[in-house]
């Protein structure tokens, strides 16, 4: 499934649910299913700046594709990065650098956030961005 095929199926799912308290209870249920990072994996680089939460997003480059996983301290932050992880996870580097992120104006997320949220939102975006120019580089 493409970066794009992903995206519409996450802002079909929104449009099902009738109000923010459902759309809420959806993206902390998203943290629930993520796997989390190890200790080891918590570290200041994996570290995302300017979230309110502590939030860390690991990359592993395998096969030419890029893998996410990710972790926080906070139910809602996790069920966001657990709702990008699942998007951008398991594509090459280009494709993740040829997507954008209007899905999350779509479904609406960014403006029934907390100004701090809503910025750590955008720092996570960016995390997975500059994942993906690193390991282009690299390889």
């Amino acid at each position: 499934m493409t970066i794009k095929e992903k995206q519409q199926e996450i802002i079909d799912e929104f449009a099902f649910l009738e109000d923010w308290e459902q759309k809420y209870e959806y993206i902390i249920d998203l943290g629930k299913e993520l796997k989390g990072l190890s200790d080891d994996k918590k570290t200041d680089e994996n570290l995302i700046k300017g979230c309110q939460s502590k939030v860390w997003i690991d990359a592993e480059f395998k096969d030419g594709k890029l893998f996410f996983n990710a972790d926080s301290d906070g139910i809602l932050p996790k069920g966001i990065v657990s709702l990008l992880v699942s998007i951008y996870s398991g594509h090459s580097t280009q494709e993740i650098l040829d997507s954008d992120f209007e899905f999350i104006s779509e479904i609406g997320l960014q403006e029934f956030l907390s100004p701090s949220r809503a910025n750590g939102l955008m720092a996570m975006t960016k995390q997975i961005k500059f994942y993906a120019v690193a390991y282009q580089l690299k390889s």
